[in-house]
C-alpha cells in the first residue's frame, strides 16, 4: 500500500474556497495603502489521500492524529498520522456475517470500539496488537459513546457514557490492562442508568456528550431523532469515581429538559466546537430533521448549557425529502454538513453557504465525516477514498461579517492585527455611535482612526458638541508622538479654549452648578494629567495667556502649581496682598532662589513669618542674598524691623555657625543702631585675636566711634593691639578699663610702663588725688616712686609720699641682699667646680684582657676602643655606629666631614723631621690630625650612648626596626 499523508497532488483534487467575504486588501483610507496585503489562500483546502483501499471502507474514526477504518467486515487498519509509513492491520476475527455498525475513538486516541451489527462490542487499545470483546456489553447495538474528557487516560477510559438503539444510557469503563488467560477483563463494569423515550417510546440515542464544569457541577448531552436532552447536576464530593450514576438518579422522578423539533431525518448528529483539546467546548450544532440547532455553551448557567440557540435551516437541496444530510462537523465559525455527492459549508453568523464542494461519481457516495479536535482537520471518506479538508485562517475575514452586523466588539477582537481593517471598524463605529447620539463614544472611536482630523472635528462642531470635541481632541493628544509639537501645542490650546469657554458660560447659571462642578473636575484633571504634562509644560505660556484672556485667576493659580511654576503663584498671591499664603507656597516647595526674590516685598508685612520661614530652611539659604531684603526694611529704624533683623542675623551666627564677614559686619551695624547693649558681649564673645575675629575690625572702630560707644572702641583697640589708643580712650571712660588694657601687653614690659605712666599722669593731673596715685603705683610693680614724681605739683610736700619712699627704700635694700647672696653662691660654685676638675684629672679605668665591646661582643683590645666613666666600653667603629643615628641632622654632616678630612690627613710621623712638618702643615692654616680627632671624640664620645641623653632621646624609638619586623618576627616561629 502507498504511504498515505505525504505531499499528494492528485488531478482529481481541487481546493473548496471560501465563497462570500472580502479579499484582504488595503482599505483606501488616510495612513494606508490601497494594495494587495498577500496572496489569499482557501479557508478549505480539500485534499485526497494517496491511499487505494484493498477492501470498501466501512467506517473511519480520528482522534488525536490517530487515524482507524475499517475495510470490508473483518480489517482494521490503524494509522499514526505522525508515522504515516507505519501502517497496523488487524484482522477482527469475524467468521460470521456481522458487520461494522460503528466505530468510537476516544479524545486521546488510545481506546477504540467497534460495534457490530450483531449487537457485539469489540475493544482495541492504541498500544495493544489484540482485538478483545466486550462481553457486557453483548446484546446492545451501540449508537453513541460519550467520553469522559476529564479522567480518560492512555490506560483507562474512567467513566462514560454509552448511547444504544433500544435508548438506553449505560455507564461503563474500559481498562487496557491485559492479563494472562484468566486476567481481568476490559469491561470493568457495565450498568443501566437511563432511558431516553420520544411520543412512541424508547428511541435511539444518536449522540452523547459529557462535560465538567465548574465547582463540580456535571452536564450530559444526550440526542434522539427529534429531542435533545440536558442532564445537569453536581458530582458527589471527592467521589470522582462514581461517575455519572448521580447526576442521572436526579431525574428519577421527573424528566430532564429537552428541546424537540417535529420533523426528522431518522437519525440525527450533535457536534461541538473545542477551541484547544481539553477545554470546555464553546458551541454545539445539531443535525435533525428541521435544520441546524446552532448556539453557545455556557456552563455556568445553572439550568440549561445552550444559549443564543438559532435554527439554520438546511439549504436548498438539502434536507428530509431531498438530499438529506449525513453528517456534521463544527468549526469556529462554520458548520459542514455531509451529503452524498457534496459537502456544504455554511457560516454560523450568517446562515449562508459559502462551500459547495462537490465529489466525483467515480469515487462512489460519500459515507461519513469526521473531526480531530487536536488537529483541526477534518476527514470524509466514500467506500473507495479517504479526504482531508485543512482549515486555514478561518477567521480572517470575521471582522467584516461582524462589522455588517454591528458588533463592533467582536469585529475589532478578529481583526487586531490588521491595522487597515482595525481602522475600518473603528470608523464604522464611530459613525454609527454619532447616527445614535452617543458622541462622547463616537469622539473614542474617532480618536483611534486615521480619519482626517478636520472632518471630525467639524463634525462635533456642526452638532454643537463642544463636550465630545473636548473628548476627541484629548485622546487624540494622548497618541502624539513626541516629535509632533506644533500639534500638541495647537491642540493644548484649543483644549484649553473649548473648556474655559464652556466653564463662563455655566458659571453664572445656578441650575447648572453641578455641571460646572463636574466640567471643572474635567479641565482640572485635563491641566493634571500625567499623560499631557509634557504638552502642556511645553505649551504653558499660551496656556497662562488663555487663562488670563478669560480672567481665570483660580486655574491660573491651579495650573501653575501643577507645572511646578511656583514664581507665578507667588506672584498672583503678592499682588493680591495674600502674603501669608504667598509665604506658604514658598515654604512649602523651599525653592532658595525663590525666597531671594519675593523676600523683600513679604519683611514689609510679615516679617516675623518671614523670619520664621527663614529659620526653619536654615542653611538652605544663602543668608548673604538675604541681607538687601534686611537692609531694605531696616532702614526705617523702628525697634521691631531692627529687632527681626537681628533675630535671623544672631540666627545665622549662633546656630550655623556662618563665618562671612558681611553677615557679621551687618549684625554689628545692627547691634550698633538698635541693640548697643548687645554689641560689647558679642565683640567679647567673638574674641581678641585679631585672626579669629570674623567682622572687619576697621570698619567696627568706625561705626563704634560714630554711635558713640566707647567700650565697644576700646575693646576694638585691644583687638587691634593699639594699646596706647586702648588706654587713653579708657580713661576718658574708665580708669579701671584703662588698667585692664595696660596690662595686655605682657611680654613688653617698657610698653606696659608707659601705658601706666599714662595712667598714672591721667590720675595725679585729672584728679589730683595723690592717694588713688599711689594706688595705681602700687597696682603696677614696674612703677617707682621716682616715675610717677615729676607728675606732682610744686606745693606738694613729701609727707605725701613717705610711706613711698620707704617701700621703695625697702625694695632697694631687699634687691642688693638677694644680688650679694647669688654672688656667694656663684663664688662657692665656682670653688667646687675647680676642685672636681682637679680630681678628675686623676681618674683612671682598668681593662682587662678578657673584656668585650658593649655592642657587638668581640673582645674590646683587638681595636681601638672608648672607656667611659659609667664602665661601658665600645669599639671605636661600634660606637660610632651606635651613636649616629641619634644625631640631629647638622651633626651627622659634621661627623662626615671629620671622617672625610681625618682620611685625608697624612698619618703621624715617628721622627722629630716628621712632627716639625705636621706642625708646619697646621701652621699653614690646616687643621692637624689630633685636632681632627679631638672634634671626632667630642661628637662621638662626649657621653655614654646608654647612659648619656641620646638613650633618653631614643626612649620613642621600637626596639625592633619596622621594616625588619616581619622577619624577627618569622624567626620566633
Amino acid at each position: 500500500m502507498a504511504s498515505i499523508l505525504d505531499e499528494y497532488e492528485d488531478s482529481l483534487s481541487r481546493s473548496a474556497v471560501l465563497q462570500p467575504g472580502c479579499p484582504s486588501v488595503g482599505i483606501p483610507h488616510s495612513g494606508y495603502v490601497n494594495a494587495q496585503l498577500e496572496k489569499e489562500v482557501p479557508i478549505f483546502t480539500r485534499q485526497r489521500i494517496d491511499f487505494t483501499p484493498s477492501e470498501r471502507i466501512t467506517s473511519l474514526v480520528v482522534s488525536c492524529n490517530q487515524l482507524c477504518m475499517s475495510l470490508g467486515k473483518d480489517t482494521l487498519l490503524r494509522i499514526d498520522l505522525g508515522k504515516a509509513n507505519e501502517p497496523n492491520h488487524m484482522e477482527l476475527g469475524r467468521k460470521d456475517d456481522a458487520k461494522v455498525h460503528k466505530m468510537f475513538l476516544d479524545p486521546t486516541g488510545s481506546h477504540l470500539l467497534i460495534a457490530l451489527s450483531s449487537t457485539e462490542v469489540l475493544y482495541v487499545n492504541r498500544n495493544g496488537q489484540k482485538v478483545r470483546p466486550l462481553a457486557r456489553w453483548k446484546g446492545q447495538l451501540v449508537e453513541s459513546v460519550g467520553w469522559n474528557k476529564a479522567l480518560g487516560t492512555e490506560s483507562s477510559t474512567g467513566p462514560i457514557l454509552v448511547g444504544t438503539a433500544q435508548g438506553q444510557i449505560f455507564e461503563a469503563e474500559l481498562s487496557a490492562s491485559e492479563g494472562g488467560l484468566f486476567g481481568p477483563a476490559p469491561d470493568l463494569y457495565f450498568r443501566p442508568l437511563y432511558v431516553l423515550n420520544e411520543e412512541g417510546g424508547p428511541a435511539p440515542v444518536c449522540s452523547l456528550e459529557a462535560e465538567r464544569g465548574p465547582e463540580g457541577r456535571g452536564f450530559v448531552i444526550a440526542t434522539t431523532r427529534q429531542r435533545l436532552f440536558q442532564f445537569i447536576g453536581r458530582a458527589a464530593e471527592g467521589a470522582e469515581a462514581q461517575g455519572f450514576s448521580g447526576l442521572f438518579a436526579a431525574y428519577t422522578d421527573h424528566p430532564p429538559p429537552f428541546r424537540e423539533f417535529p420533523s426528522s431525518l431518522g437519525y440525527s448528529e450533535l457536534a461541538f466546537y473545542t477551541p484547544k483539546l481539553r477545554s470546555a467546548p464553546r458551541a454545539f450544532a445539531w443535525m435533525m430533521g428541521d435544520g441546524v440547532l446552532y448556539g453557545s455553551l455556557d456552563c455556568g448557567r445553572p439550568d440549561s448549557l445552550l444559549s443564543e440557540e438559532r435554527v439554520w435551516e438546511y439549504p436548498e437541496g438539502v434536507g428530509p425529502g431531498a438530499s438529506p444530510p449525513l453528517a456534521i462537523v463544527l468549526t469556529q465559525f462554520h458548520f459542514l454538513l455531509l451529503l452524498a455527492d457534496r459537502v456544504e459549508a455554511v457560516c454560523t453568523l450568517t446562515g449562508q453557504v459559502v462551500l459547495r464542494d462537490h465529489f466525483l461519481e467515480k469515487f462512489g457516495p460519500l459515507k461519513h465525516m469526521v473531526k480531530d479536535s487536536s488537529t483541526g482537520h477534518l476527514w470524509a471518506h466514500t467506500e473507495r477514498a479517504v479526504f482531508r479538508y485543512q482549515v486555514q485562517r478561518e477567521a480572517r475575514d470575521v471582522w467584516r461579517t461582524y462589522l455588517d452586523m454591528n458588533r463592533f466588539d467582536l469585529a475589532k477582537e478578529y481583526c487586531r492585527e490588521r491595522p487597515d481593517c482595525l481602522d475600518t471598524v473603528l470608523a464604522r463605529e464611530a459613525d454609527f455611535c454619532f447616527r445614535q447620539h452617543r458622541y462622547l463614544e463616537s469622539a473614542r472611536c474617532y480618536a483611534l482612526t486615521q480619519s482626517y482630523f478636520e472632518e471630525i472635528a467639524l463634525k462635533f462642531l456642526e452638532a454643537h458638541q463642544e463636550e465630545a470635541l473636548a473628548e476627541f481632541l484629548q485622546r487624540k493628544l494622548a497618541s502624539l508622538k513626541p516629535a509632533e509639537r506644533t500639534q500638541a501645542t495647537l491642540l493644548t490650546a484649543w483644549l484649553t479654549e473649548l473648556y474655559l469657554s464652556r466653564l463662563g458660560a455655566l458659571q453664572g447659571d445656578p441650575e447648572a452648578l453641578n455641571l460646572y462642578r463636574e466640567t471643572r473636575e474635567r479641565f482640572r484633571a485635563f491641566l493634571s494629567s500625567p499623560r499631557h504634562k509634557e504638552w502642556l509644560f511645553a505649551s504653558r505660556a499660551s496656556i497662562h495667556e488663555l487663562l488670563a484672556s478669560h480672567g481665570d485667576t483660580e486655574h491660573m493659580v491651579y495650573f501653575a502649581v501643577i507645572m511646578q511654576d511656583y514664581e507665578r503663584v507667588v506672584a498672583y498671591h503678592c499682588q493680591h496682598e495674600a502674603y501669608e499664603e504667598a509665604l506658604a507656597v514658598l515654604a512649602r516647595h523651599r525653592d532658595p532662589q525663590l525666597f531671594y526674590k519675593f523676600s523683600p516685598i513679604l519683611i514689609r508685612h510679615i516679617p516675623r513669618q518671614l523670619v520664621d520661614a527663614w529659620i526653619e530652611l536654615g542653611s538652605r539659604l544663602d543668608a548673604r542674598q538675604l541681607i538687601p531684603a534686611l537692609v531694605n526694611y531696616s532702614q526705617g529704624g523702628e525697634a521691631q524691623q531692627v529687632s527681626q533683623a537681628i533675630r535671623y542675623m544672631e540666627f545665622c551666627v549662633n546656630v550655623l555657625g556662618e563665618t562671612d564677614q558681611a553677615i557679621h559686619n551687618y549684625l554689628l551695624s545692627l547691634y550698633a543702631r538698635g541693640q548697643p547693649a548687645s554689641l560689647l558681649a558679642y565683640l567679647e564673645q567673638a574674641g581678641a585675636s585679631p585672626h579669629r575675629v570674623h567682622y572687619d575690625l576697621k570698619y567696627a572702630l568706625r561705626l563704634c566711634a560714630e554711635h558713640g560707644h566707647h567700650h565697644a572702641c576700646v575693646h576694638v583697640y585691644k583687638v587691634l593691639e593699639l594699646y596706647e589708643e586702648a588706654v587713653d580712650l579708657a580713661l576718658q571712660v574708665d580708669v579701671d578699663l584703662a588698667k585692664q588694657c595696660a596690662d595686655l601687653p605682657e611680654e613688653d614690659e617698657e610698653l606696659r610702663k608707659k601705658l601706666w605712666l599714662k595712667i598714672a599722669r591721667h590720675v595725679v593731673q585729672e584728679e589730683e588725688d595723690v592717694q588713688t596715685a599711689m594706688a595705681c603705683l602700687a597696682s603696677c610693680p614696674l612703677l617707682k616712686i621716682e616715675d610717677v614724681l615729676p607728675f606732682f605739683p610744686d606745693f606738694v610736700t613729701i609727707d605725701h609720699f613717705k610711706e613711698a619712699i620707704c617701700s621703695s627704700l625697702k625694695a632697694y635694700n631687699h634687691h642688693i641682699q638677694e644680688l650679694q647672696r647669688e654672688m656667694e653662691e656663684a663664688t662657692a660654685s665656682a670653688q667646687r667646680i675647680r676642685r672636681d676638675l682637679q680630681e678628675l684629672r686623676g681618674r683612671y679605668g682598668t681593662v682587662e684582657p678578657q673584656d668585650k665591646c658593649a655592642t657587638c661582643d668581640f673582645p674590646l683590645l683587638n681595636r681601638p676602643f672608648y672607656l667611659f666613666l659609667c664602665g661601658h666600653m665600645f669599639h671605636a667603629d661600634c660606637l660610632l655606629q651606635a651613636v649616629r643615628p641619634g644625631l640631629p641632622a647638622y651633626k651627622q654632616a659634621r661627623l662626615e666631614e671629620l671622617q672625610r678630612k681625618l682620611g685625608a690627613a697624612p698619618p703621624p710621623a715617628k721622627g722629630s723631621a716628621r712632627a716639625k712638618e705636621a706642625e708646619g702643615g697646621a701652621a699653614t692654616g690646616g687643621p692637624s690630625r689630633e685636632q681632627l680627632k679631638a672634634d671626632l671624640d667630642e661628637l662621638v664620645a662626649a657621653e655614654c650612648v646608654y647612659c648619656g641623653e641620646l638613650m633618653i632621646r631614643s626612649i620613642d624609638r621600637p626596639f625592633i626596626d619596622p621594616q625588619r619586623y616581619e622577619e624577627e618576627h618569622l624567626s620566633w616561629l
